[in-house]
């Protein structure tokens, strides 16, 4: 049978979608081109903002109607089939199965239930769940890969849902995930990027690997050339992995450093363990220990309480670090959180004006940064022909900054020198003298 995974949200969904395609191949299936060929639609799901929940049920009515007509066996997996549990078969009763998070493993053996009218649910945070240790076949194009190395949070945030459809913390044993980093190298992967609800907290307080020596022990495997890692909570960035930067030398020069608002008051109200000053006390060791580096972050505007002082606070913030990016959100109300029992809700209109004007100056921020990388010489990944022209190439900086340029189409999933000519609002533009087929540029 053929099926499509409809995904939604964030890195670790999509590489949940990889997994479960992964699974579904392994149990005689294979991809769809598209939903008109499927016989199997899986909708891998993200309950973190409203608007993806919006858009999820949105998708499903949808989906409702070709299922009428084709037949087609239809499940939900992810955030939102955990936060809902069994009530998601209430409102949706057209779908055949509905999993967790931890429960994805188990996704070939719903679609054999389905095949015999049988409906199955899987949720709970299960300990030592299969689904972590799940190795995704190479189905994805390119030398970039990705690999989990823990699930769950223990933090809960006043306002995130994290911990109750993704459980608590769960590392994966290094060893597990050495194996899987030389396998990839072993197949032509030179970036990895590491997953996980907060990486800082890797096997925190066990015998195994910290986090720290586990991308020592990532930066000796040979061929991988990149590591990144998301994502980090800034009152767990341990001085250890601060010094990582501009020491290892697969280590990318980026990181994302959530810091939700400036205002202390509110940072207390959303339980996130740290204040501004702690913050910016984590951004200058970043900054000394690794010039240069490329921060980018996540920020909540209108939570619930918050003045026209606390968001000042927030600007504040905002001018001193001078972020290269911020994923940027009006706060909305999460089910189960404790945020969404605050008082003080701040009126749409002002939290809109918030946003408008805290993504105003950010722009101009990141169109600064990117003006000043003019006149410089970088490495970048080409990942392949530019979304803007289909004869120009299109890569990565090891800062993560999107480059276009001309050049051969042999230099694709290559890293190649790139000269910077032009600094624009989203990307840069490049020059590109390397022989055709690029020029490697291993920095071993």
């Amino acid at each position: 049978m053929r099926f499509l995974i409809e995904n939604f949200g964030c890195q670790m969904n999509d590489h949940d979608m990889e997994k479960m395609g992964s699974v579904l191949i392994d149990h005689g299936h294979s991809f769809a081109a598209g939903i008109d060929d499927a016989d199997i639609v899986i909708v891998n799901t993200c309950c973190i903002r409203e608007k993806a929940e919006q858009k999820f049920y949105s998708l499903m009515g949808r989906l409702q109607h070709v299922r009428r007509k084709t037949g087609l066996i239809l499940g939900v997996t992810g955030c939102i089939a955990e936060q809902e549990k069994e009530n998601i078969f209430e409102r949706l009763p057209f779908i055949d199965f509905s999993l967790g998070p931890s429960n994805i493993h188990k996704v070939a053996e719903a679609v054999d239930n389905a095949k015999g009218n049988l409906r199955t649910g899987g949720f709970g945070d299960n300990a030592c769940s299969p689904s972590l240790f799940i190795r995704p076949h190479n189905t994805r194009q390119g030398v970039k890969g990705f690999v989990t190395i823990m699930k769950g949070c223990n933090n809960f945030c006043s306002y995130c849902v994290v911990p109750y459809v993704r459980g608590r913390e769960e590392s994966r044993p290094g060893a597990d995930v050495l194996a899987e980093v030389r396998e990839m190298a072993g197949r032509g992967i030179v970036e990895v990027t590491l997953l996980g609800q907060n990486v800082n907290s890797y096997n925190n307080g066990g015998g195994d690997l910290s986090f720290p020596e586990l991308l020592k022990e990532i930066d000796a495997i040979p061929g991988i050339e990149r590591v990144r890692f998301v994502t980090s909570h800034p009152k767990d960035i341990s001085r250890e992995l601060i010094q990582c930067f501009g020491t290892l030398g697969t280590l990318c020069e980026s990181i994302h450093l959530p810091f939700q608002s400036g205002s202390d008051r509110i940072l207390k109200r959303m339980n996130r363990g740290y204040t501004a000053a702690g913050y910016l006390e984590k951004v200058d060791a970043l900054k000394e220990q690794c010039p240069g580096i490329s921060l980018t972050a996540d920020c909540i505007v209108g939570f619930p309480g918050e003045t026209d002082e606390d968001f000042e606070q927030t600007m504040l913030l905002m001018e001193r670090v001078q972020f290269d990016g911020i994923f940027s959100f009006i706060y909305s109300a999460r089910k189960f959180t404790a945020a969404a029992k605050l008082t003080g809700p701040v009126p749409p209109p002002v939290a809109h004006e918030r946003l408008a004007r805290f993504q105003g100056r950010q722009r101009e921020i990141t169109l600064g940064s990117n003006k000043n990388m003019e006149g410089k010489k970088v490495e970048v990944l080409v990942e392949g022909p530019s979304k803007n022209s289909p004869d120009e190439l299109s890569g990565r900086t090891r800062a993560g900054k999107i480059v276009n340029f001309k050049g051969d189409p042999d230099m694709v999933y290559k890293l190649v020198e790139v000269d910077i000519i032009k600094g624009y609002a989203n990307s840069l533009r490049g020059r590109c003298e390397s022989a055709p087929g690029g020029k490697q540029c291993s920095r071993r």
